[in-house]
């Protein structure tokens, strides 16, 4: 096999290489994001506000579905990226194909069962009331591509990890405009409502998993697997799992959160605060996307090293990753506390939620400055391949914090309690994120430079 082009992740400087790979990853997390926030401004306008919470309540059974995905991906490229940094290209290749065959496998059932139990399940996740028909039927089809979707995740990482930034980030622009292109035949021309939603979201899988295809097939790609690697090795599964399996309870919280979320909003303040939630959360996913790119681009960066044994480039990538990431949180904490009242503006003109969404966003976003440390950190230990650190790191903010907070603080402040449980997860999880990656620096990486 050549030398590898991903060899440029052990040898170019820090900072340049962390740029050289994060912008395309912001990119193409921004682009993405725009989409989501386009297309819960265009539900909101063209068909309603209980549209945006009826997409809402069925995000997260899709998102976790495609996060096995995404968990075997991240999973198996932290493999492929410390594979590659010691030039071991058979268990990279073999890596890939177990990939491929565990994405298809596993998807594939959960997304049976998700048909089979629809009318338990879109209830369960906050679809009642007049949320729960258009919440089905959005639901049904997009659940049609969601195993697509998953191999798109689990195809981007890998890109990745072979220090291929660029095509990642082409992966992610070709559906999200895509998406919103049929967003604009199908809901406003052709008037399909939430089906029009839903068919032009599961078709953009489509149009991303042609992309994801075309690469592993053209010459742009090193990991040119056969048959002989599709078929499942244990020890290979057993390390995908380990470390997918931190990704996999990541969404898995998320998705009990917005579970949580919808259920406890509902009963505190109906249709109106769950439409406020969705708000919210779209501008989660789009306005944190610089430090999600930072932290994209950090990952192969800090397994390729480390599988290198360039301990000193490891630490590196750390600190300055969180620099980077620092700053551009707090540009992002700035614009959100300055702005909120604007933003909501431009996914409905509901009066009830004009009102509640912008103190919810300063409160939800009040502690992003510090974010940094607490992604970066989780982030470093599932990289280099330490799965119980990473997954204890991953279940602080949402697990260990959030949940708990949200069924305690409702009960002394109300609504205002649920936004406030947002910061101080964000503050605990931070602490705690700092201090054991502050050691893992000082007792394991330290002492290997030094030696």
């Amino acid at each position: 096999m050549a030398k590898v082009s991903s060899e440029a992740l052990g040898n170019e400087p820090i900072g340049k290489l962390l740029i050289k790979q994060a912008v395309p990853a912001s990119i193409g997390i921004l682009v993405m994001s725009l989409n989501i926030l386009v297309d819960t401004i265009f539900v909101g306008n063209w068909i309603g506000p209980t549209a945006i919470a009826a997409i809402n309540v069925v995000l997260p059974v899709s998102f976790f579905i495609a996060a096995l995905g995404m968990a075997i991906g991240i999973g198996g490229s932290s493999i492929i990226s410390r594979a590659l940094g010691s030039n071991n290209a058979v268990k990279a290749l073999k890596t890939f194909g177990n990939q491929i065959t565990l994405t298809i496998l596993i998807t594939s059932i959960f997304v049976i069962f998700g048909l089979v139990y629809i009318n338990e399940i879109v209830p369960a996740f906050g679809g009642k009331g007049g949320i729960f028909e258009p919440a089905k039927v959005y639901y049904r089809i997009v659940l049609y591509g969601v195993p697509i979707l998953a191999l798109c995740m689990m195809g981007n990482t890998v890109i990745r990890a072979e220090g291929k930034p660029k095509f990642a980030m082409y992966a992610m622009m070709f559906p999200s405009v895509g998406n919103l292109l049929l967003d604009v035949l199908f809901i406003k021309i052709f008037d399909w409502g939430m089906a029009g939603a839903a068919w032009a979201t599961t078709i953009s899988y489509v149009l991303c998993f042609l992309f994801v295809l075309w690469f592993f097939l053209s010459k742009h790609s090193e990991l040119k697997i056969n048959f002989k690697h599709f078929g499942l090795d244990r020890p290979i599964v057993k390390e995908i799992g380990a470390l997918g399996f931190v990704t996999l309870t990541r969404q898995a919280i998320v998705s009990v959160t917005y579970l949580l979320m919808n259920n406890i909003l509902f009963d505190l303040g109906g249709e109106t605060s769950v439409t406020a939630y969705a708000i919210v959360g779209r501008m989660l996913m789009f306005a944190l996307f610089p430090i999600y790119g930072i932290t994209q681009g950090f990952l192969p960066i800090a397994g390729f090293n480390y599988g290198a044994e360039k301990f000193e480039r490891v630490k590196a990538s750390i600190i300055t990753a969180i620099k980077y990431a620092a700053l551009l949180a707090t540009i992002v904490f700035v614009f959100l506390m300055v702005f909120p009242e604007f933003i909501t503006r431009l996914f409905t003109q509901d009066a009830k939620v004009l009102i509640e969404t912008p103190p919810a966003m300063r409160w939800v976003f009040a502690a992003t400055p510090i974010v940094a440390i607490q992604l970066i950190g989780s982030a470093y230990f599932q990289a280099v391949g330490k799965a119980i650190p990473a997954l204890l790191l991953t279940l602080t903010r949402q697990g260990f914090f959030f949940i708990p907070l949200i069924f305690i603080l409702p009960n002394y402040f109300g609504a205002l309690g649920v936004w406030m449980a947002f910061p101080i997860s964000d503050v605990l999880s931070t602490i705690v994120t700092g201090f054991f990656l502050y050691r893992e620096i000082k007792v394991n990486l330290d002492p290997k430079i030094i030696d």
